[in-house]
């Protein structure tokens, strides 16, 4: 697939990376989009404490020791992410969102979900929960003594009541289009919106594995798909969209895409270089992503989905 731009999009999108050895956080002010390379928790203490960020999307390290992260004990896994959050919310606006993807701590086959672990901390911030989006991909890891898992859920908290959301631009085809109402002043008149349906709070969208068209380098890869999703209804174009654990920029590619702005963080040299590409290669139109809105794959059609049959 290749960029779908906004309207309002123009050619000063071109993504800068900026390092911490050699910049400061407030060199980002007047970018439309930047890579910075270096510590989030640090870039934060450098902004101005004033509402900046219109979305705040991220999928952090869940502390299981990937190669990215060094494995830590659950509690201060959870203060360390509390000081990134404590400094995200200053900055982000009144009509704002959060959005933070997470999974499963494990730790000698016991598993700490997540979303349960972080709430105290978004709690304590007065953030509303929105919802419990549930992720649900179809591959990943097989367990021997617990069931597989396959789904992760990403918390959306709002900062007031005054927030954001359009639902029209997610819309997915209605089950029944041709659905008339059957009594009352719009007897025979069509039932549903003609844009299709609300997608509900669970997302079935394939995680980047190894013949993903958007697999890269990093071990646990956020899709586009996923985040185009939370940026076309959580965000107008021009917004600013922010992710502190940017990984190899998947949350900018998918802001790029719409005409939102976008700042992302990233500790990891090579990631943050492999993202800044990705950004560079969204700017021109030619970036490699499977859209939110693409059908499931049917794996009745491959031959791997036949019985073995003994000879």
């Amino acid at each position: 697939m290749t960029q779908r731009r906004g309207p309002n999009d123009t050619k000063d999108t071109k993504a800068v990376l900026l390092d911490a050895k050699r910049g400061a956080p407030e060199d980002v002010l007047d970018e439309r989009a930047a890579m910075w390379r270096g510590d989030s928790e640090a870039f934060l203490s450098g902004l101005p404490e004033v509402p900046l960020f219109d979305l705040v999307v991220t999928s952090p390290p869940y502390n299981i020791g990937k190669s990215y992260e060094t494995k830590d004990d659950l509690s201060r896994y959870l203060e360390w992410q509390e000081r990134i959050i404590d400094l995200i919310i200053p900055r982000l606006k009144t009509t704002g969102s959060i959005c933070w993807q997470v999974g499963n701590f494990v730790d000698n086959g016991q598993i700490s979900p997540l979303d349960i672990e972080f709430a105290p901390i978004f709690k304590k911030h007065r953030l509303q929960l929105r919802n419990r989006i549930i992720w649900h991909f179809g591959h990943g890891l097989h367990s021997r003594r617990r069931f597989s898992g396959r789904y992760e859920t990403v918390m959306w908290y709002t900062k007031s009541d005054d927030y954001f959301f359009d639902l029209d631009p997610v819309r997915v085809p209605s089950k029944y289009p041709g659905k008339r109402h059957f009594k009352g002043p719009k007897k025979g008149q069509v039932s549903g919106n003609p844009l299709g349906k609300n997608p509900e709070d669970v997302w079935n969208i394939p995680n980047v594995k190894s013949n993903h068209v958007e697999k890269t380098e990093h071990p646990c890869q956020f899709p586009v798909g996923l985040i185009e999703r939370l940026v076309l209804s959580m965000s107008r174009e021009g917004d600013l969209v922010f992710d502190p654990f940017a990984g190899v920029a998947s949350a900018g590619v998918a802001s790029l895409l719409h005409g939102r702005r976008f700042w992302g963080c990233e500790l990891d040299e090579g990631f943050a270089a492999t993202g800044f590409e990705r950004l560079r290669q969204t700017d021109e139109g030619s970036v490699r992503f499977r859209p939110h809105d693409q059908p499931l794959y049917d794996h009745t059609r491959s031959s791997l989905s036949k019985p073995v049959v003994d000879e």
